[in-house]
């Protein structure tokens, strides 16, 4: 029987749904859990340790001591424990993705530094330390504010003018650092705006060839000042030909950057000069999302990325159905009172389920300080128009009760 450690962020959406991978499987797991988080009831299977994946130096240590039997791969839920994951597999003697090559693909400013490096598409951009801005409005409006290790929108900003510019790097410094315990050393990336649609394409590598899983449409524009994600929708609606031309750009971009093995999450703008990478992370998609690779392949994302890790073999679509999910927006900061409304929103034509993640009671925001979802809704339909529809349909029968808090 394979054994697998598992690298939980204790309060990760997919948690339940790699521990029911592993027993599909028939793989042993072995659980570490990021003890920064409080550890959320009703997963089912108690860590064997608990260590901060946020200083995986020291975390390292920790587990190699706690770790009594042999692992034949190291797994990380979500891009919280990517570093960790890598040094891992470096102290295990295990094969992955070098450490180096994961922190280049999780820091955007490191990212965008690879592709100038490497000549691959990327827009203007600069560092930006302190309260230096000459440098960013020296590239020209619009642009866009960004944190250097966040996701989901985190710390994300489009600024039209320098006024706009100066608040928001006031403001995605003070997301930053409540996000990381290491904010203060990072300074801030300023890029320009790339206009066009967004994309989403999702795959594994495997000795550094990419199998493309999926390429998702974002129908809705994103063209800030925040950009919160909500639908995605695959096939895509892409010219086949552009599509490929994605294809081949994240291909360049993970050669270059050294990551070879296991899930990526590559997002992307495409506009008539061509196809613009955002970032690639060295992850499956986030959130529940991983659930909607059922519909082509049979199975989640999570058990394809406990297939990849201990080599069993690797699923091909078998259905041409179109699928879709939506991260439901969370529409005001403040407290959580519920949902309403679900049953209506179940009973839409081709929506197959919606998860409710968020509890009465939570502490919600959108980005760009937010860092969770309400919940998702997942669609399955002839055509992707019509997952779209169903999720927008579910959406509308919603309410959501949100008190906002008060200011001080």
């Amino acid at each position: 029987m394979p054994r697998v450690l598992l690298l939980l962020p204790t309060t990760g959406y997919a948690n339940q749904d790699f521990v029911a991978a592993a027993a599909r499987l028939n793989i042993e797991l072995v659980t570490c859990a990021d003890y920064c988080r409080r550890l959320a009831p009703g997963w089912g299977l108690p860590p064997l340790m608990s260590v901060s994946f946020d200083r995986p130096e020291i975390a390292v240590r920790r587990v190699m001591k706690e770790l009594k039997q042999t692992v034949d791969a190291v797994v990380a839920v979500d891009d919280h424990g990517s570093a960790l994951a890598a040094q891992l597999r470096v102290a295990l003697k295990l094969p992955g993705n070098p450490p180096e090559a994961v922190a280049t693909l999780t820091d955007k400013l490191r990212f965008r530094q690879l592709q100038q490096a490497s000549h691959l598409p990327c827009p203007e951009f600069v560092e930006i330390a302190g309260g230096a801005v000459d440098a960013a409005i020296a590239l020209g409006f619009p642009l866009v504010v960004k944190a250097r290790r966040l996701n989901a929108s985190r710390g994300v900003i489009r600024v039209d003018d320098a006024g706009q510019l100066r608040r928001a790097l006031l403001q995605v410094r003070r997301i930053q650092a409540r996000a990381q315990r290491d904010a203060g050393e990072l300074d801030l990336l300023v890029e320009r705006f790339i206009p066009g649609v967004e994309v989403a394409l999702d795959g594994i590598l495997t000795h550094g060839v990419l199998q493309v899983l999926a390429v998702f449409d974002k129908p809705d524009p994103l063209d800030g000042p925040y950009f919160e994600e909500t639908l995605f929708v695959t096939p895509s609606r892409l010219p086949a030909a552009t599509q490929s031309e994605l294809a081949v750009a994240v291909q360049r971009a993970c050669t270059a950057s050294g990551v070879t093995e296991g899930a990526i999450h590559a997002e992307a703008r495409i506009n008539d000069a061509g196809v613009w990478l955002l970032e690639i992370a060295p992850r499956s998609i986030g959130g529940l999302c991983g659930r909607i690779f059922a519909v082509p392949f049979g199975m989640d994302m999570a058990e394809i990325i406990l297939r990849h890790a201990v080599g069993l073999p690797l699923p091909q679509a078998h259905e041409e159905t179109a699928a879709g999910v939506m991260m439901i927006p969370t529409p005001t900061s403040g407290i959580l009172q519920g949902v309403d409304g679900l049953d209506a929103a179940r009973s839409v034509p081709h929506v197959t389920g919606i998860e409710i993640t968020a509890h009465a009671g939570n502490l919600v925001a959108p980005p760009p300080a937010g860092a969770s979802y309400l919940g998702f809704i997942f669609s399955r339909a002839a055509t992707p128009q019509a997952a779209e529809r169903a999720l927008r349909d579910a959406h509308a029968a919603l309410t959501i009760r949100v008190q906002p808090l008060l200011e001080s």
